[in-house]
């Protein structure tokens, strides 16, 4: 009896070691790369995760010991989490990171916080990935310790049609501990037309106290013109709130084009339709005119190539600019 235990236990090692902890070959069944961001080479999707609308906890600081009060900001929207294995251990951890952070700046992204090994703090990745946002599937690959191989990064892209956020998180392999692995999150923010407000008094506040400016969409004008259309009004009233809700808080409001036309009539342009918001913020929704000052930047701080429709509408926007 004791003999034919051991076989079968034996056996269920082998079993184990020759399946389970096989490198992955192909992607698991319905998943897909998003269409914003590639893969590694010869890496394989071993999660795949899509809710069409959810909350997620995106992380901006490190996290002290035992302690959950690390800067962080709550999103809703879509949340897609893919999570990649298989990359040879022949590619280093930061090699891994380090493409992944260009390439999302080349995007375009910013980059909100990164951080690396211990000084992310105490249970990182099961903190992140497990208690704060929704669990990932069982048999993820995971680890829930300090690993000083650990890379995290956290990025977002400001988009007219909602903004882009990212979470990246590189680590070791637990079942093959040379190999890097790779958890992608990637939260779109929905658009306006969804019911959800892009833009909100709280969201405004954290990007200003946090950058000291924030890049607002949602104001719009007719083309060559500096009247308000009636469809700015959401954003407007977020605005409005944000000043209420921090008397002290002065801003300057900043106008800026995109680079089609003369350079005169842009950099006019931007000056008339800021003042256009302030007199607007003033008038109607009565904000103290002290909070505001008004100014045209033009085409002169792009945050988009001007050659495609897309890098131009970014550019056409208004900033918050503390003062």
């Amino acid at each position: 009896m004791k003999i034919k235990t051991f076989l079968l236990l034996l056996v269920g090692l082998i079993f184990c070691t020759t399946t389970t902890y096989a490198q992955p070959e192909t992607d698991v069944e319905g998943s897909k790369d998003h269409p914003l961001i590639s893969r590694f080479p010869a890496s394989v999707i071993v999660v795949y995760v899509q809710h069409e609308f959810d909350e997620y906890t995106l992380p901006l600081g490190n996290r002290p010991e035992e302690d959950n009060l690390f800067k962080k900001l709550h999103l809703e929207g879509k949340v897609t989490r893919i999570q990649y294995a298989g990359i040879p251990k022949n590619r280093s951890f930061f090699e891994v990171y380090r493409n992944y952070e260009i390439a999302l700046k080349n995007a375009g992204f910013e980059i909100l916080f990164s951080g690396k090994g211990e000084e992310l703090g105490y249970m990182w990745p099961e903190y992140i990935f497990h208690d704060n946002n929704s669990p990932l599937p069982e048999g993820d690959r995971l680890p829930s310790n300090n690993e000083p191989t650990q890379r995290y990064l956290s990025a977002k892209l400001a988009r007219p049609d909602g903004d882009i956020y990212i979470s990246l998180f590189v680590t070791k392999d637990c079942w093959h501990e040379e190999c890097p692995l790779v958890q992608l999150d990637v939260i779109e923010i929905k658009p306006l037309e969804t019911g959800m407000i892009t833009v909100n008094a709280n969201l405004l506040a954290r990007d200003i106290a946090r950058t000291g400016h924030v890049a607002v969409y949602g104001i719009h004008f007719d083309t060559g013109k500096a009247e308000l259309k009636p469809e700015s009004e959401p954003v407007l009233e977020e605005i409005a709130k944000l000043l209420k809700n921090n008397s002290g808080l002065k801003l300057y409001v900043v106008g800026h084009t995109d680079n089609v036309g003369e350079f005169k009539n842009n950099m006019l342009l931007s000056e008339q339709r800021a003042k256009a918001v302030l007199k607007e913020l003033v008038s109607k929704y009565t904000v103290n005119e002290n909070q505001l000052k008004a100014y045209g930047n033009g085409p002169l701080a792009p945050v988009a190539s001007n050659k495609d429709k897309a890098g131009r509408a970014k550019n056409r926007r208004v900033e918050l600019v503390e003062q």
